[in-house]
């Protein structure tokens, strides 16, 4: 069957573009989707990226049925700092058929050749806020909320039309004790030591306020030499700042900080939202948001959505005082078990923190993957 592709140009076709997946996952359990505002948020005109980034979204049809969609997009400054030329493909997903891959990827490799890519990788987004990379082990857990979850055939397609593995990210369940582990009796020696300490508010927009923009331009340091990382903008900074702040609660983020009250070390949690989410089917309005606020009520599993430390405090305990700290709040809970963000399967210094201090278990596996453009 001949495929054929259609760019998305109106609002119109990028809600096609953004609802495909539902079609597609209907009777998939484990599948979770994202929230319908945040994907127009994202791939629509006001997404503060496009400061630095191109993209285009297109539509794979067969007898005018959608079957295949994709994202292409540059990021100049990433192209920059890590010295490439590279388009990346996201959003990605297709029915089982090879002549649909080849027809989406083909036409991503196309519209990075004329503008002089020489590689393409992916699954990407703009910056590492958005969903990337694609599953290839732990198909039978509910997906998170914040990763791509797909079907097995995805990766054998794209494998079948020249993709190889570049990178992994593994994800790993931590399981929480009822009682603090020993190691969390060294955190006063710690703060005594290097002149760090752990940091309270009344609200999170009052931490928000205080560290918000600080905790940012930490990440833009510790996480510099990632893969594929290319530091968050001001005004990207204060877009995420407003969107995300006001559904945590301040009990589950945990902030540290020197003797100047400068941040050197943060971690953001969250309720699990996965079941809510797929429930409200992705909708807040009229009536989804209700689900996602018991959610964030009444939960046994927290999102541990981002950790960082600056590198000059890697190795001191800032860590720890960190997860003392988010401990303390998931007893006070009743939080059984938290589940980290995916890790570079090279990044063994935060692998090892949770390993350390906890007992953890491999969740999921994601791949980024790429091609030469010949």
């Amino acid at each position: 069957m001949i495929t054929t592709l259609q760019e998305v140009r109106t609002r119109k076709d990028l809600r096609t573009f953004i609802t495909f997946p539902e079609k597609l996952y209907k009777n998939c359990e484990n599948w979770v989707p994202s929230l319908i505002s945040d994907e127009f948020d994202t791939l629509g005109d006001k997404n503060p990226a496009l400061e630095f980034c191109e993209r285009a979204c297109f539509l794979a049809l067969q007898d005018g049925k959608v079957v295949g969609r994709v994202a292409a997009i540059i990021n100049h400054n990433a192209n920059r700092d890590w010295n490439e030329k590279v388009v990346r493909f996201g959003w990605i997903d297709f029915i089982e058929d090879l002549d649909v891959v080849r027809a989406l990827t083909d036409k991503v490799a196309q519209w990075g050749r004329e503008r002089d890519c020489v590689k393409i990788k992916g699954p990407l987004g703009f910056s590492d806020f958005d969903k990337e990379g694609l599953l290839v082990e732990g198909y039978g857990h509910l997906s998170p909320f914040t990763v791509i979850y797909n079907y097995p055939y995805y990766g054998k397609l794209l494998e079948q039309a020249g993709f190889r593995k570049d990178v992994d990210w593994t994800q790993k369940i931590v399981d929480i004790p009822d009682q603090l582990p020993s190691s969390f009796q060294y955190t006063d020696l710690i703060e005594k030591r290097f002149g760090i300490h752990p940091v309270t508010g009344s609200s999170t927009k009052e931490l928000g306020k205080r560290y918000g923009m600080e905790i940012f331009h930490l990440v833009n340091k510790a996480f510099a030499e990632l893969y594929e990382f290319t530091p968050f903008s001001d005004r990207q900074i204060e877009g995420y700042i407003k969107s995300y702040l006001p559904i945590l609660n301040k009990d589950f983020i945990s902030i540290i900080v020197n003797a100047l009250d400068e941040v050197v070390g943060f971690a953001f949690c969250v309720p699990s939202l996965s079941k809510a989410i797929r429930k409200a089917r992705g909708r807040l309005l009229p009536f989804g948001f209700i689900p996602i606020l018991r959610a964030l009520r009444k939960n046994d599993m927290l999102d541990a959505l981002m950790i960082g430390v600056l590198p000059e405090y890697q190795g001191k305990g800032a860590s720890l005082l960190i997860f003392k700290q988010l401990h303390e709040s998931c007893l006070t809970y009743g939080i059984k078990h938290m589940l980290a963000n995916p890790q570079l399967e090279t990044n063994y210094k935060v692998q090892s923190v949770f390993d350390d201090i906890y007992t953890t278990h491999t969740f999921q596996r994601r791949r980024s993957y790429v091609k030469n453009l010949e």
